[in-house]
């Protein structure tokens, strides 16, 4: 027990401190990309900065097993070093069981992953969403799907304009049974406009059939309505930014995704992607296990053997195949070509077996 947290703390240490560089590295590259984004427009150092801090936890959320091979790798060559795993094996006790406490450190940082890094990053992926278009638009735009339908706002210095419609098509991007409500920028609404469908091209909605009745203070708004069999609409909008938050899971809690997935079933929208994300973030602590072993499986050995500099290489090259084979599995079960459960739990599954074996065929031959 007391060697076992020796190896959990050794471990933890090393997950801290190379999350640290990471995190600092993040801060400086996205600081000077929000440097260029921004460059031309009025945006304070302390703006850019607050927008810099917003999207860190969305990227450590995404290099969280880049970090876990790193901190097996230096955990176990550390100790391959300074000959403790040659100790610890003399003491009766097998390199795999050396394994447990990072496996469980592992499993525990998974779990905060899912269960409190998630919100996190869904809120603040947000929120830099919101800032990032009030700064260069003048105002927030923000694209949603509800039970009710497809809810967009868009912004600009002439105001803002809230968006509903109860039916949605991708290519290209069109809405079915629009309804648009416009306001001023410092005042209340001023016009409405519903029409039968809505088209987006590169600046503006292309509106069929629509109906627009004039908002103003001292007018009657059907008197002095207008139809339309054609009508544009100017949008900052773009075709990539409506499916990508359509479509785009990571902005919702996991603790709200699974109602929001009944209610776009509900309304007759697909959510396969939505369910392959879901499942892919409950079985992450599994991938990050995979990861642990993965690190562990070619720098468990007396470092008087040599080649560390090679299976360090080799263990992260390794690392990087089964990102990108998890990726691939997770884009397979959201076109449907796989099941869903296949898509998220196949990996990490099989990542484990294979690393395991690698294990098994190291320390026993």
């Amino acid at each position: 027990m007391i060697l076992d947290l020796y190896f959990a703390r050794r471990f933890v240490q090393s997950f801290l401190t190379i999350g640290a560089v990471f995190l600092t590295l993040i801060l400086l590259i996205d600081l000077i990309e929000q440097l260029r984004r921004f460059e031309g427009v009025e945006v304070s150092f302390g703006q850019m900065f607050r927008l810099t801090l917003l999207n860190a936890p969305a990227a450590i959320s995404e290099i969280l097993p880049l970090l876990m091979i790193l901190s097996t790798i230096v955990l176990f060559v550390g100790l391959a070093r300074s000959s403790e795993l040659v100790v610890t094996r003399a003491a009766g006790r097998s390199g795999i069981r050396a394994l447990a406490a990072p496996m469980a450190v592992a499993l525990l940082i998974g779990g905060l992953a899912v269960s409190t890094l998630n919100p996190i990053v869904a809120a603040t992926s947000n929120r830099y969403q919101q800032l990032s278009d009030t700064y260069r638009m003048g105002g927030p735009s923000v694209v949603s799907l509800s039970g009710e339908g497809v809810w967009l706002r868009q912004g600009s210095q002439r105001g803002q304009s809230v968006i509903h419609a109860t039916g949605y098509s991708g290519d290209p991007v069109k809405l079915l049974d629009v309804t648009i409500v416009s306001y001023a920028p410092k005042g209340g609404p001023v016009r409405q406009i519903i029409a039968e469908s809505a088209t987006l091209t590169q600046d503006a909605w292309v509106l069929s059939n629509a109906k627009v009745w004039p908002l103003t203070s001292g007018l009657n708004p059907e008197t002095t309505s207008a139809t339309h069999e054609t009508l544009r609409i100017p949008t900052t909008l773009t075709e990539e930014r409506v499916r990508d938050s359509l479509g785009r899971p990571s902005g919702i809690s996991i603790y709200d995704l699974p109602q929001t997935i009944r209610q776009l079933d509900q309304a007759g929208f697909s959510t396969r992607r939505q369910q392959v994300w879901f499942q892919a973030e409950l079985a992450r602590p599994l991938f990050l296990v995979a990861m642990v072993l993965v690190g562990a499986a070619f720098t468990m050995r007396h470092a008087r053997l040599g080649g560390i500099g090679v299976s360090v290489l080799a263990s992260v090259l390794l690392g990087f195949t089964l990102y990108f084979i998890r990726n691939f599995a997770q884009i397979l079960g959201e076109n449907g070509q796989i099941p869903v459960p296949l898509a998220a739990w196949a990996p990490p599954v099989a990542a484990i077996l294979l690393t395991y074996g690698l294990l098994l065929h190291a320390e026993d031959g």
